[in-house]
């Protein structure tokens, strides 16, 4: 049988209603995108887009559907092997089998031969990418206000970032100014309700804390500063410091200070306590392992007149980048639902995108952030661009779009068409055109999630080159994120970072996905451990270890990004404080954070490590082994039956908890509450690992069937109360038999062993269609 990936290349029957255009056939509500969005203003006609998109297919479609079937071929070999192991009453995960297992894997192919050292010689790739450590930010592109929070996080609040999660200790929260209210009652004139000088003390605390790590003064601390103010030594300004003593100071590094905006300073330009408070006003522009920092002064503001320096706030420069993600964290099953996200994406590029919201009552429009002017520690006019850098991640090789139909009456390949509109809207930032930019280097950058290996990579890089041969783009315009996110990948990184060495600008570790692939490919080796132990697990830190010797060892240090993945815990932001300093130490250049707000206190790690010092500290190390990679998470040891039932109704309530909000509401990215109320990001990412590790548990006899059946039954009604505030959300347990989102998350289990390396799309897809024929046949 074929799967589903293979399936969507055979010829189907068109639906009536399409326009022809050449030998395509275009969904209208698409072919109304292309001609009144996304082509004004490129110098590319509809006609012309719809021509090139139509030969690249015809170029690159058969060797799409080659790589797709070597996918599957693959898979049963590697089925065809545990099996003759086990058979054999061998166990795979024993150490003696390890020889064993790699001669077959590089007979068969999946382990390429190494070619030897890789050199990357990407170039112009913008300095944010290339040479400076920081957050990176993903969130979903189907919606507008989400894509704008995300390209403007590149600055954010510190203050409002501590005041408002837990990172600030609970010694300072009294009990109604934390969780679900603030106290109502203005401690002082001016002040904002609900705000606590209790908390907002210590904010200002952890923050003078924080000025004295990046920013040290040559005598005393922050705490002490009472003023603050530029002053010309030489023909450079210097940042001058009063403190409560009467003494003035200075940074104990003067080229920390990048310059400053407004007025500050002492009113008679003496520095003296007796001085007036005049009502100073103005930002002092720090910079420090390549990021900026802003001292807002403002005496007249509430909270700067309770911090003796005047400082209201600090706006750090957080997420440098944000990957506007047209897969996994978005639903967008037809033609409808693909024009959002293409409109959004283009708006960025267009730079004129906004969303209307209402805040206190009042209708506001948001709308792309601006760039920050201010003078230089010359006194010249100097500009920091105000929002990120746009990476545009288009779907995987295995996805096709019946919003476009060749003239053989087959689907075209998804990441075909995302790849021409994201190329076409890109054109307004290339050729400046558009309001603000994206790459002021003239670059597009794509992510590619899910390629298996270095000839999907290839493959990836043909089709880049052919675009930008149809839409007159200098060779190697479009650059590539790699995802290290499946096996064949991780294993022969080097060759997939060959293929495309002058394009490749980002390889990041997706541990998620790289683990739902991770249990399928050895779903016949055995049960694996349980989700919480998989981290555990030799395997995972290898393959976290080895991307980075990879990516320093091919010269990625300089010319791209070394990325880690996300923090799953959106409210837990002690603890992301906490534990993902973790990832700049084993060599990340960049990590993914979940909100505007996780991104500006994930910045402190950068300023806390020294990124590319450590990178070259870690380049001597000896390489992780490969070998390590290949060693299966299998179970040594038996599990009792509540460990056993534990673990089903965890995963059960999880796969749930997601799928019913996917595929009846059209939410790609949810926090999703755990058996504990404990509120987690997910996305098919996570869905993957959950659906394969019970299928993998079914197949091997840990639990059955009817134990799965009831389980998701039990789980069913625990998140339909979950979700009982939810005014939108329909109630599975009223009617098992036919609600579909539950029927698809049992088939992400029960059919889990056939699902292609074990993704989720093809399920969620199907039903979200369904869900939304159900309702427009309602209407």
């Amino acid at each position: 049988m074929a799967s589903p990936s293979l399936a969507s290349c055979a010829p189907i029957p068109i639906p009536a209603g399409y326009k022809e255009i050449g030998g395509l056939k275009v969904h209208p509500v698409l072919d109304k995108t292309v001609e009144d969005i996304i082509c004004p203003g490129t110098g590319c006609s509809p006609e012309y887009f719809w021509s090139c998109l139509e030969r690249i297919t015809d170029e690159l479609r058969p060797e799409l559907e080659r790589l797709l079937a070597r996918r599957d071929e693959m898979q049963s070999k590697v089925d065809s092997f545990y099996s003759e192991l086990r058979n054999k009453g061998a166990d795979p995960a024993d150490m003696q089998h390890r020889p064993t297992c790699r001669t077959f894997l590089k007979e068969i192919g999946y382990l390429e031969p190494d070619q030897g050292p890789v050199s990357v010689n990407t170039q112009f790739v913008d300095v944010e990418i290339a040479s400076t450590a920081a957050p990176q930010l993903v969130c979903p592109s189907d919606n507008a206000r989400f894509v704008l929070n995300a390209v403007n996080s590149r600055w954010g609040s510190l203050y409002d970032a501590l005041y408002g999660f837990d990172v600030i200790p609970k010694m300072a929260i009294t009990q109604d100014s934390f969780g679900s209210g603030f106290d109502v009652t203005p401690k002082k004139e001016g002040a904002k309700p609900g705000y606590n000088p209790v908390r907002g003390e210590a904010v200002v605390e952890f923050a003078n804390g924080l000025l004295d790590e990046i920013a040290p003064l040559a005598a005393s601390t922050w705490g002490e500063v009472t003023r603050l103010w530029p002053k010309f030594v030489g023909e450079k300004q210097q940042l001058q410091l009063l403190l409560k003593s009467g003494e003035t100071t200075s940074l104990r590094n003067p080229s920390v200070f990048a310059g400053s905006q407004g007025s500050l300073g002492p009113a008679d330009g003496i520095p003296s306590t007796a001085a007036p408070l005049a009502p100073d006003s103005g930002r002092i522009f720090l910079k420090h392992n390549g990021l900026h920092l802003i001292l807002e002064v403002d005496r007249s503001d509430p909270i700067g007149q309770s911090a003796s320096s005047g400082i209201k706030d600090i706006t750090m420069e957080s997420a440098l980048t944000a990957i506007l993600d047209m897969e996994d964290s978005v639903s967008a099953v037809d033609a409808e639902d693909k024009c959002k996200v293409y409109c959004n994406i283009n708006g960025v590029f267009r730079g004129n995108l906004s969303a209307p919201f209402t805040k206190d009552g009042k209708a506001m429009t948001r709308t792309l952030g601006g760039d920050i002017w201010y003078r230089d520690e010359r006194g010249m006019a100097s500009m920091l661009p105000g929002r990120c850098i746009a990476l545009v991640r288009n779907v995987g090789h295995h996805m096709f779009s019946d919003a476009v139909f060749t003239k053989d009456c087959k689907l075209v390949p998804e990441g075909f068409l995302d790849c021409a509109i994201t190329v076409v809207s890109a054109l307004h930032d290339l050729r400046g055109t558009a309001a603000s930019h994206n790459s002021r280097t003239g670059s597009v950058y794509i992510v590619k999630p899910k390629q298996h290996g270095s000839q999907e990579v290839a493959l990836t890089a043909r089709l880049f080159g052919r675009m930008e041969e149809a839409f007159g783009l200098r060779r190697n315009t479009i650059k590539m994120g790699i995802m290290d996110e499946e096996r064949r990948t991780s294993v022969n990184l080097r060759e997939c970072i060959r293929q495309a060495q002058e394009r490749v600008f980002f390889i990041n570790t997706g541990f998620l996905d790289r683990t739902g692939d991770e249990i399928h490919t050895c779903l016949l080796a055995g049960p694996v451990v349980k989700k919480a132990d998989i981290r555990k697990e030799p395997w995972i830190k290898a393959y976290e270890d080895y991307n980075v010797d990879v990516g320093l060892f091919s010269g990625l240090q300089g010319r791209g990004q070394i990325g880690k993945g996300m923090w799953a815990k959106p409210d837990d932001m002690k603890a992301m404080l906490e534990a993902k300093i973790s990832e700049m130490m084993a060599g990340a250049s960049t990590a993914w954070v979940p909100s505007p707000a996780a991104g500006t206190l994930h910045a402190i790690h950068y300023h806390r490590v020294d990124v590319p010092a450590r990178q070259m500290q870690l380049a001597i190390r000896p390489p992780a082994k490969v070998e390590t990679i290949l060693e299966p998470p299998l179970l040594r040891t038996k599990l009792s039956d509540e460990d056993i039932l534990h673990e089903l109704r965890d995963n059960a309530q999880s796969i749930l908890g997601y799928v019913v909000r996917w595929v009846d509401l059209g939410v790609g990215c949810s926090k999703v509450p755990d058996l504990g109320n404990v509120a987690l990001m997910e996305d098919r990412a996570t869905l993957r690992i959950s659906s394969q590790l019970l299928a993998n548990w079914l197949h091997h006899g840990l639990v059955s069937e009817s134990e799965i059946r009831k389980v998701f039954e039990e789980m069913a009604k625990v998140v339909d109360q979950q979700n009982s505030r939810d005014g939108s959300y329909r109630p599975m347990a009223a009617d098992f038999e036919h609600n579909i989102a539950y029927n698809a998350s049992l088939k992400l289990v029960l059919g889990g062993h056939n699902a292609p390396n074990g993704y989720t799309e093809y399920t969620l897809h199907d039903a979200r269609r369904q869900v939304k024929s159900t309702v427009m046949s309602r209407l």
